[in-house]
C-alpha cells in the first residue's frame, strides 16, 4: 500500500475520532472553587423558610412581589430600556434594545431581567448588612422601599438618587447611573447622625429564578456561575450549585470566595450576562447558593465591614453589567475600566490560546471588509498563509512521491510477497530520494484544533449571531436554511422538519463542501486497493453530510479551505513536475466503478 495514501487514511480516521471523541470526553475546563474561608456574614438568607437564621446581613426576600407595588424610575438609552423598582433598589425589568429574539425585524426585543412574581424572575438589589452599633431592622434590606431623592428617568449622563433615612440617626443613598453601553454603577453611602459609631457592609445580589427556559445545555458552552477571584476564573454549571445546598447537613451551605483586590462574580447565558463588580482596589467576598424550597439561585457580593463614626459619611461602589456579551465592549471594560479579566467572561473554552487570536483576526477582518461572511473566506486565506511553509513542504513532498511511483511499482514485483522486504525496500527508496511520507498528512492533522476554535468561536460569541453573508445565507451562526426537499428554496413550500433525520435535509453550502472535496481528491489517482478506493470515494459524501447542520459560517470556512487547498496543491504540484489530472482521474474512476458494477453484476 502507498505510504502516502496510508498516511492521508489515517488523518482521516484521526479527524473522525478527535471529531467525535471531543464531543463526549472534553468539555470546557471548570475550575474548582475555595470552599475553605469561614463565613459569619451573609452564610444564609433570614428571609428563606427551612435555612438556618445565622446571617447577620440580609441579602433578598423570596416572597411574591407586595400587593401595592413599589415607585418605579424608568431606564432608557441607546442599548437599554426598563426600569428600577424602588423597592430594595432592584433592577429588575430590563430589554436589550439592539437585540432581537429572532433574526426577524418584527422579532420582539431581548429581555434580560423580569421583575420577582413573573416566570423567569430575574433581578439585581442593593443594600446593607447591619454589624455592630446597628440593628437589622435599621438599615435597608431588599425589602426597602427608598425614596426617589433626585432624578427623573435614568439615562446616560442623567443618574438618580434614592435615599432611605432610618429614622435613628443614618441616612442611606444609593446615586444610580448608567454608561452608554450595559454598564451600571450604584454608588451607596451612609452618613452616621448619631451619637456613635456604627460598622455596617454594603451588598450587592443577583437573583435568578429557576434555570433560564432557553439553556442552550451543550457541552460546548458554559451557562450558569461565572466568577473571577484575584485572576482566578471559576465556571460552575447550575445543577453544581444545585448539589451545594440541596443537602446542607452533608454539604456546605454556599460557595464562598475571598477577594483580596479584584474580582467579579455573575450569571452567563449563551450571548448575555449579569456581573457584579465591587471597587477593585478593595477586599471583598463574593457568595453563591441555591434555594431549594424557592428553585432559586444567588450571586452576591459583600465588602468588608466599615466603622464610620459619628458625623462621618462611608461610600461604595458596585458596578453592575447586564447585558450582551460584545468583545469590544467587555474589552472596553477590562482594559479602560479596570474590570480584572472581564474578557474571560466569554467563553474561549479549552483551547483558548487558538480560540482569542483567531477570533481577534476575525473581528478585525470584519471591522475592514464589513461582513461576516467575507471575513471568514479572509480568515481562511490567513490561516493557510500561515501554514503555507507546512503545506509547501507536504505538496513538495507528495510529488516527489509520485515521481518515484514506478520506482515503488518494480520494488513490488521484485519483493512479492515479502512485505518486510517491501517496507525495508521503500524506506531506503524514501531515504535515498528524501522524501518523508509523514509529511503528507500534517497540513490535515494541523487543521484539526483549527477546525475545533473556529467551530468554538461561531457558536459563542455574539459577533457571528444573526450575521449575514450573501443571499439566502442571513444567519452564518445557525446551519444553512435551503434545503434539497424544497430545491433550494424554486418550490413553493417549506423544507419539512425531518427531526432527528434532518441532516438528511441538505442546503446548498453542505452540498458544495462535499463537491470541493471530491474534485480535491481528484487531484491524485485512486489508489489501487480496492478498500481504499471505497474509503475514499465515501469520505467527502460522509463529511458532507456529517457538517451539514453544523453553522453555515463553518461550513463556508470549510469550503474555503477545500478551494484553497486545491489551488495550492495543484500549482506546487505543477511547479515541481507532477502534472495532476483532475478530469483524467475522474474519468478513470467512472470506469472504474462501472466496471466494478459489471463485476458485480456477473456475480449474480
Amino acid at each position: 500500500m502507498d505510504d502516502q495514501n496510508k498516511n492521508l487514511i489515517l488523518a482521516t480516521v484521526l479527524s473522525f475520532l478527535v471529531i467525535m471523541a471531543w464531543t463526549v470526553l472534553f468539555p470546557p475546563e471548570e475550575q474548582p472553587i475555595d470552599l475553605t474561608n469561614e463565613v459569619t456574614v451573609g452564610a444564609s438568607d433570614p428571609t428563606v423558610p427551612g435555612t438556618p437564621d445565622t446571617a447577620v446581613a440580609p441579602t433578598a426576600s423570596v416572597t411574591a412581589e407586595p400587593e401595592a407595588p413599589a415607585p418605579r424610575v424608568a431606564i432608557s438609552t441607546d442599548t437599554l430600556e426598563g426600569s428600577l423598582s424602588l423597592r430594595g433598589a432592584r433592577i429588575d425589568t430590563l430589554s436589550l434594545t439592539q437585540y432581537r429574539q429572532e433574526n426577524t425585524e418584527d422579532s420582539p426585543i431581548v429581555q434580560l431581567l423580569r421583575p420577582e412574581g413573573e416566570a423567569g424572575a430575574y433581578y439585581a438589589a442593593f443594600g446593607w448588612a447591619a454589624s455592630e452599633g446597628i440593628a437589622a431592622e435599621n438599615v435597608p434590606s431588599p425589602d426597602t422601599v427608598w425614596t426617589l431623592e433626585s432624578g427623573d428617568t435614568l439615562t446616560t449622563g442623567s443618574p438618580v438618587t434614592l435615599m432611605w433615612d432610618n429614622g435613628v440617626g443614618q441616612v442611606f443613598r444609593t446615586e444610580v447611573s448608567v454608561d452608554d453601553e450595559f454598564m451600571f454603577s450604584f454608588a451607596q453611602s451612609v452618613t452616621n447622625n448619631g451619637d456613635s459609631a456604627i460598622s455596617t457592609r454594603p451588598y450587592g445580589i443577583l437573583r435568578r429564578h429557576g434555570i433560564p427556559e432557553d439553556m442552550k445545555n451543550f457541552f460546548i458552552l458554559h451557562e450558569g456561575l461565572i466568577s473571577m477571584t484575584d485572576g482566578e476564573l471559576a465556571e460552575t454549571d447550575y445543577d453544581d450549585i444545585q448539589e451545594y445546598d440541596i443537602h446542607p447537613s452533608e454539604r456546605v451551605p454556599a460557595q464562598r470566595l475571598e477577594a483580596a483586590e479584584s474580582g467579579w462574580i455573575g450569571f452567563t447565558d449563551h450571548y448575555w450576562m449579569t456581573t457584579l463588580i465591587p471597587e477593585q482596589s478593595a477586599p471583598f467576598r463574593s457568595t453563591s447558593k441555591y434555594v431549594e424550597s424557592h428553585d432559586l439561585f444567588q450571586a452576591e457580593t459583600m465588602m468588608s465591614v466599615a466603622t464610620i463614626a459619628a458625623g462621618e459619611t462611608y461610600a461604595n461602589t458596585t458596578r453592575f453589567f447586564a447585558g450582551a456579551k460584545e468583545w469590544e465592549t467587555i474589552k472596553h471594560y477590562e482594559e479602560e475600566e479596570g474590570v480584572g479579566g472581564f474578557l474571560d467572561s466569554i467563553d474561549w473554552g479549552m483551547f483558548f490560546f487558538l480560540t482569542k487570536p483567531i477570533f481577534w483576526l476575525l473581528h478585525l477582518l470584519h471591522g475592514l471588509i464589513g461582513n461576516m461572511g467575507w471575513a471568514i473566506i479572509a480568515l481562511t486565506i490567513a490561516l493557510k498563509a500561515l501554514v503555507l511553509p507546512l503545506a509547501y513542504k507536504s505538496y513538495v513532498s507528495m510529488a516527489r512521491m509520485k515521481e518515484l511511483q514506478p520506482e515503488m511499482e518494480k520494488l513490488k514485483e521484485q519483493t512479492g510477497d515479502d512485505k518486510q522486504a517491501m517496507q525495508q525496500g521503500m524506506m531506503k527508496l524514501y531515504k535515498d530520494n528524501k522524501v518523508s511520507p509523514a509529511s503528507g498528512c500534517l497540513p490535515m492533522l494541523l487543521q484539526i484544533p483549527i477546525f475545533f476554535s473556529l467551530y468554538k468561536v461561531i457558536f459563542v460569541t455574539i459577533e457571528l449571531r444573526h450575521a449575514p453573508w450573501v443571499g439566502w445565507i442571513t444567519d452564518l451562526s445557525v446551519p444553512d436554511p435551503s434545503s434539497i426537499f424544497n430545491l433550494f428554496g424554486l418550490l413553493p413550500f417549506a423544507a419539512p422538519d425531518l427531526g432527528p433525520l434532518q441532516l438528511l435535509s441538505l442546503g446548498i453550502l453542505p452540498i458544495f463542501l462535499g463537491v470541493s472535496m471530491w474534485l480535491q481528491q481528484k487531484l491524485n489517482p485512486a489508489p489501487a486497493d480496492p478498500t481504499q478506493q471505497m474509503i475514499f470515494a465515501w469520505m467527502p459524501w460522509v463529511f458532507m453530510f456529517m457538517l451539514g447542520n453544523f453553522a453555515s459560517g463553518l461550513v463556508l470556512y470549510w469550503i474555503a479551505n477545500n478551494v484553497i487547498t486545491f489551488t495550492q496543491q495543484y500549482l506546487i504540484m505543477r511547479s515541481h513536475g507532477a502534472k495532476p489530472d483532475v478530469f483524467g482521474n475522474i474519468k478513470a474512476g467512472l470506469k472504474r466503478k462501472k466496471k466494478a458494477d459489471a463485476d458485480t453484476t456477473e456475480g449474480k
